[in-house]
């Protein structure tokens, strides 16, 4: 859970004390005084107006103007941080704008910080949802090993200013944001630990950790499990490392009652060299990232876990390292996965969908009637559609709109990609039942269709994060490094199945 203190408000945003009072315009507004802050803005001698008229803002996205209080209100500072336009403001933006004004407190050394975000067509729970939820997420740093010029400064106190909003639902809001928010943090953090310290191992040991803390039941199958199983196209991913694989498999029973259990898969690659089909030096140190999906599965599951939803959700993660070696896959190869499939390896670098055919083969085995998979899986992906939205395929159509619309009520931008059946020409083998590859053209869609014959008729959704999974650079929002992207939509997926 976090270190910071959450509680709402019910006092006129005049009156709560606070380091840092974080309040948001749309640029509609600039040159003009919104009603809201008009008591505010009396008792600031109009410093709010006449910054709004002013030239110092310009009308970006999370630009922040702060204006200082000379003690007439109880906040030390208002930060006045831009909202864009209201036409295309959603929870997305809100969560964002909440993390922006967040680290710049930080970076102010604001402890205490009170929110009183505005959001156009949001319920009251939503917004303290989303602003604990960027709050919490927004100040995390990638510094963990550190020992010169690590960031110490933290929130030690996040306020959601109710005002006239429904105190009850608010309350309930910022409960959630504040869970949602620690499994989105606990999978960044997962992701972020660098290969030689988060082997298969110590994956598989942080879950089942995290797994007692919150009341999960977790089982963890090792080598020997899994070849008993006939796990062996997950397994052949592992033949070149020193670390044996292990997969994870966590359990929620919200409602006993119902047969019905929401499966959610993640590929688990703690480094991805390549393979034998080695990738190129440049870049290769991001491959730590490579097991997002599992560790947006775990940071998911550890939210379920507290927000208890009348659901029953069962969390697999697939951990492996890829490396090159004598024994490891090379290209050519041939295995047989556990539903008795054949796969002919040509590329071991199109690893990870060989750790999710077994892993939703086994989610269905253990009874998942419904499946979502998540995976760092192609740099198609990111040719798609760059580092904004995560690729989305699957089938029934049905299911995967309830995906998509999960992706978007929970702030996840998403694109739907087509399975065409001509695409699935190019995973033919001539030796074995499908190739781990069909080439560059179409390469997340080719992916999205090897794992298909994987699943039965099960109805599943694959989710390509690859582009979504890490920040390249620093944002106003958010600091380089993992991401989480995933847990949101799983979050609000179970939460959805127990409505």
């Amino acid at each position: 859970m976090p270190d910071s203190k959450i509680r709402v408000s019910t006092d006129a945003i005049e009156d709560v004390e606070a380091d840092a009072l974080v309040l948001n315009w749309f640029t509609d507004e600039k040159g003009s005084l919104p009603d809201a802050w008009k008591a505010l803005d009396s008792r600031l001698s109009g410093d709010l107006a006449a910054t709004l008229k002013g030239d110092e803002l310009k009308g970006s996205l999370y630009e922040i103007e702060p204006v200082h209080t000379a003690g007439k209100i109880k906040a030390r500072r208002v930060f006045l941080i831009g909202a864009g336009s209201r036409d295309t403001f959603g929870v997305l933006q809100l969560r964002r704008l909440a993390a922006a004004g967040a680290r710049a407190a930080r970076n102010r050394t604001a402890g205490r910080v009170a929110f009183a975000l505005r959001a156009p067509g949001l319920d009251a729970a939503t917004i303290a949802q989303a602003t604990v939820d960027g709050a919490l997420t927004g100040p995390l740093e990638p510094d963990l090993y550190r020992t010169e010029g690590k960031e110490e400064r933290r929130l030690s106190e996040v306020i959601v200013v109710a005002g006239k909003s429904d105190q009850q639902a608010t309350e309930a809001g910022a409960e959630r944001g504040t869970q949602i928010a620690d499994g989105v943090n606990f999978a960044r953090g997962l992701a972020e630990e660098p290969a030689n310290i988060m082997t298969p191992l110590v994956a598989a040991e942080r879950a089942q950790a995290m797994a007692k803390e919150v009341g999960l039941d977790c089982e963890i199958l090792d080598d020997k499990q899994l070849q008993k199983l006939g796990m062996n196209s997950m397994l052949s991913v592992a033949l070149g490392s020193q670390w044996p694989a292990r997969a994870v498999i966590l359990t929620y029973r919200g409602d006993p009652g119902s047969n019905e259990v929401l499966g959610l898969v993640g590929k688990g690659v703690t480094f991805d060299s390549g393979g034998i089909s080695i990738k190129p030096a440049q870049d290769m140190h991001l491959m730590k990232y490579d097991m997002g999906g599992a560790a947006a599965v775990i940071g998911a599951m550890r939210a379920i876990a507290q927000i208890k939803p009348k659901a029953n959700v069962i969390g697999i993660g697939g951990f492996v390292e890829n490396m090159p070696s004598g024994t490891a896959n090379k290209p050519g190869d041939v295995v047989r996965a556990a539903n008795g499939k054949t796969i002919e390896i040509l590329n071991t670098d199109a690893e990870g969908r060989l750790v999710l055919a077994d892993c939703l083969d086994l989610a269905r085995k253990r009874g998942a009637t419904r499946l979502v998979d998540i995976a760092t899986l192609t740099g198609a992906v990111v040719i798609a559609l760059g580092h904004v939205a995560m690729g989305v395929m699957g089938d029934p159509q049905s299911w995967v709109d309830t995906v998509m619309s999960a992706a978007e009520a929970a702030g996840e931008r998403r694109w739907q990609l087509p399975l065409y059946p001509e695409y699935k020409e190019q995973i033919k083998s001539s030796i074995a039942d499908v190739a781990n590859t069909g080439g560059r053209p179409a390469g997340t869609i080719t992916a999205a269709l090897f794992i298909q014959h994987f699943v039965d008729t099960t109805p599943w959704a694959h989710l390509d994060i690859a582009g979504t999974g890490w920040n390249d650079r620093d944002a106003p929002y958010a600091a380089k490094g993992a991401t989480g992207a995933g847990v949101r939509t799983f979050v609000r997926l179970a939460t959805e199945a127990g409505t």
